[in-house]
């Protein structure tokens, strides 16, 4: 009874509203016809090279990584310039799941570079473009790194300079993994989208890892996108 008189209830407001409006005058509709806007004169100049971002997301990416500073060498068991889905999805734990939700997010294309520094010191850097035709890929999987991220324990964060709100953050996690027969293992990294393009940036190291380390190489990265 109670769910008929609510259903009935909503029946009735509905008839009371057209009743209303049955009891009133029409309001009077605007005329068809209205003012002309006079178009522009002239062509609009395009963009330049500079100005248009497509133009640099389009072209080389491997262009758009951040140089490896001299002195240093690849990581020998990372892929460097680069990578194809399976490729991308190999750097993950679970690479079969990581190809499937690639694939279903649009990836395009992806390319990386790695350096070493001593024997203990390690950046990885990934820059994933997205078609984003039906899903915003490279926000989502920005906001996937974040998520993960911040699931450590121990771990300070900050916005990452240069990326909008919340579309760039920085993080370094302040308790080393560790595991039986290595040297702990403290890490730093940043997740970030700018257009069709993701960028990702882990920092390897047995000592813990400066804030500014970190943020100094993201917002370089950042910057070149």
């Amino acid at each position: 009874m109670v769910a008929a008189a609510a259903v009935l209830g909503t029946l009735a407001g509905t008839c009371v509203g057209y009743l209303v409006q049955a009891d009133r005058d029409p309001t009077p509709l605007p005329p068809l016809s209205q003012p002309v806007v006079g178009q522009a004169e002239g062509k609009v100049a395009p963009l330049s090279a500079a100005q248009d971002r497509q133009v640099a997301t389009d072209g080389d990416l491997r262009k758009l990584l951040v140089d490896r500073p001299k002195g240093t060498r690849a990581v020998p068991s990372l892929r460097e310039g680069w990578l194809d889905l399976a490729d991308y999805a190999d750097t993950y734990n679970k690479p079969s799941v990581a190809f499937v939700d690639a694939n279903g997010d649009g990836f395009r294309r992806a390319v990386a570079t790695s350096w070493r520094v001593g024997e203990t010191y390690s950046v990885v850097i990934h820059l994933v473009q997205f078609r984003q035709k039906t899903t915003m890929g490279a926000s989502e999987w920005a906001d996937n790194g974040k998520y993960w991220a911040e699931e450590r324990d121990h771990t300070r964060s900050w916005p990452l300079p240069g990326t909008g709100e919340d579309n760039g953050m920085v993080y370094v996690h302040d308790e080393p993994e560790r595991k039986a027969g290595y040297l702990p293992l403290y890490t730093a990294e940043a997740h970030a989208w700018r257009g069709d393009v993701y960028m990702e940036i882990y920092v390897n190291d047995t000592e813990p890892i400066p804030k500014a380390k970190i943020m100094d190489l993201a917002e370089r990265q950042v910057g070149k996108l």
